[in-house]
């Protein structure tokens, strides 16, 4: 078990999980619909069933590229603490266990299943041919908030999209900060990154105008809910947590690539859901 945990970094769950509690929360202010914890229970399995799938694919669809990179030659795979097969067949079957969860949600998450598995799988591709490869990416992070969101009320609305949107351009931007790091490996493995195609300047400047559009997306929602001062509170964090991993990494020093990824991202979503449950449980009790 602990090397299929150190196969999929689960502790990485920490970007997109935070954002699926607000979606599943959300869903049950927005409808008046009662908490259930098995519902939950089954929200979170289907949040670990596809980013297991998608870290493991993504493994043993890079297994090469990794063992070229040095960076990244001491993964699972290439270091052969897992070998390919084994890898395939977690894959496998954390996509059946997902789209079997989903059956018991309702049906409009069942249909939706393979269209979910389908973006979250797809992005390990993308960077054979396309430098929008970070985009897909947030993508994919993007269908928490949405997908636990419909688990909850069987239906879309505009609000969680607001949160889906701010997850795109947010993991987009840190992705284009963590790519930072392979930039040459990239540009001569003749793979498609936003550093390898405009420079590390020009990325990180792509990166802010990303952050400022999720910074816009987490307080639109303002305008459709009476979120109160609690709110507000994650709101700002989220926002620094953003400006302050721009000043970590700057074009002739990207030494901190690592802290501003991993450390302040993982506080800025966790915080800002922190806020997000507070604020919603003070408004619908008292």
């Amino acid at each position: 078990m602990k090397k299929y945990f150190s196969l999929v970094l689960f502790a990485h769950s920490i970007f997109a999980l935070p954002f699926a509690f607000i979606g599943f929360f959300l869903g049950l202010s927005s409808s008046g619909a009662t908490f259930q914890w098995p519902l939950l229970i089954l929200v979170l399995l289907c949040m670990v069933f596809a980013r297991n799938s998608a870290m493991a694919f993504n493994r043993y669809l890079d297994r090469n590229i990794d063992a070229k990179n040095p960076r990244t030659k001491m993964r699972d795979i290439p270091s052969g603490k897992i070998s390919p097969n084994e890898a395939l067949i977690f894959v496998i079957i954390n996509c059946v266990l997902f789209i079997a969860t989903t059956a018991f949600i309702n049906r409009l998450c069942l249909y939706l299943s393979p269209v979910a598995l389908f973006v979250v799988l797809f992005y390990s591709y993308t960077k054979r041919f396309t430098a929008l490869c970070h985009l897909v990416l947030g993508l994919g992070l993007s269908l928490a908030p949405i997908g636990a969101y419909i688990a909850v009320t069987g239906h879309f609305n505009l609000v969680p999209l607001f949160y889906s949107f701010a997850v795109i351009f947010w993991v987009s931007g840190f992705d284009i900060i963590y790519a930072l790091q392979d930039e040459d490996f990239d540009k001569n493995e003749k793979l498609h990154s936003i550093p390898a195609a405009l420079g590390i300047r020009n990325a990180l400047n792509l990166s802010i105008v990303l952050h400022i559009f999720s910074a816009l997306c987490v307080i639109i929602p303002l305008y459709f809910a009476p979120f109160g001062w609690i709110y507000y509170l994650g709101v700002a964090f989220f926002c620094f947590m953003l400006i302050y991993q721009h000043l970590l990494v700057k074009p002739n020093d990207i030494s901190k690539v690592n802290k501003a990824f991993a450390t302040t991202n993982g506080f800025a979503s966790v915080i800002f859901a922190v806020c997000f449950l507070l604020d919603t449980f003070i408004r619908t009790h008292f």
